[in-house]
């Protein structure tokens, strides 16, 4: 091949493609940019909703790789190279590492969730998958609670975070409720009476909404009242054990009866 031939050649190739790798340096050159102006934006936005410190930098990291394999194939497509065998190749692996690791990825997109949008957080009271604590870590994968008598219990974040679950710790006031029994024959209007005025007594009693007491249940040996006070969440359980040791202490010294479960027993004699 002569000279002019490999130059002729050169030309050809040059006019054919060097619009197209031209074009493709500018889109690379300012997609990079918008890939990092987007990747910065996102990152603001996740400092304003006060998301978790650990979970920033994987997220900001996600989006901005995705951001720029985007950018590669669109590069490599204006290059004038086929993306689409590529493109089916990388969707078929990620299908089957999906199916390998689905309850790992249920579980890791379980604690994105919760990282994200703070259903319940460390500190926090909660009941869910048949467990009640207080929430001691919140991991990627797992949330570990503490029990009140110090087990501690790991749940996986993908059944957390798609089923019910009740968080006592949100709402900065509870309602504490009792089941009060006198006997048959017992004076309830003084039953009453003393139930309120042991209850409002204590201090740690919000005025509103005002206590309430009424008869629930007549029931097989009992007349149960129901008593409702509305506390200061973390007042709820030292409030319901003083009330009920108070009500026992105060219906003794007022002759109330407190019933228990009895069983009478008859005995015949048919003259054996």
């Amino acid at each position: 091949m002569t000279t002019e031939e490999i130059l002729a050649k050169l030309t050809e190739v040059i006019v054919e493609y060097g619009p197209k790798l031209v074009g493709a340096i500018l889109v690379w050159i300012i997609g990079s940019l918008v890939v990092k102006g987007l990747t910065r934006a996102f990152g603001r936005t996740l400092d304003k909703r006060d998301t978790d410190p650990s979970l920033k930098p994987f997220l900001r990291g996600l989006v901005g790789t995705l951001l720029k394999v985007l950018l590669v194939i669109s590069v490599l497509g204006m290059l004038g190279i086929e993306m689409t065998s590529f493109i089916a190749v990388l969707g078929a692996i990620g299908l089957a590492i999906g199916m390998a690791l689905s309850g790992t990825l249920q579980n890791f997109a379980g604690g994105v969730m919760i990282l994200l949008f703070k259903p319940f957080k460390v500190g926090d009271f909660i009941d869910a998958q048949g467990y009640s604590g207080t929430v001691h870590e919140i991991q990627i994968f797992n949330t570990i609670m503490k029990t009140p008598d110090n087990k501690t219990i790991i749940i996986p974040n993908g059944g957390l975070a798609t089923n019910s679950m009740i968080n006592y710790s949100t709402e900065p006031q509870r309602r504490v409720d009792w089941t009060i029994g006198i006997g048959y024959g017992d004076d309830a209007d003084r039953a009453q009476e003393v139930i309120r005025k042991i209850i409002e007594a204590d201090p740690r009693v919000l005025p509103e909404p005002e206590v309430f007491i009424a008869v629930s249940a007549l029931a097989d040996s009992s007349v149960n009242f129901t008593a409702r006070a509305w506390v200061k969440a973390e007042d709820y359980w030292g409030l319901f054990f003083d009330v009920n040791k108070k009500v026992y202490t105060e219906f003794d010294k007022e002759g109330l009866n407190i019933p228990f479960p009895q069983m009478d027993v008859h005995v015949h004699n048919n003259g054996q």
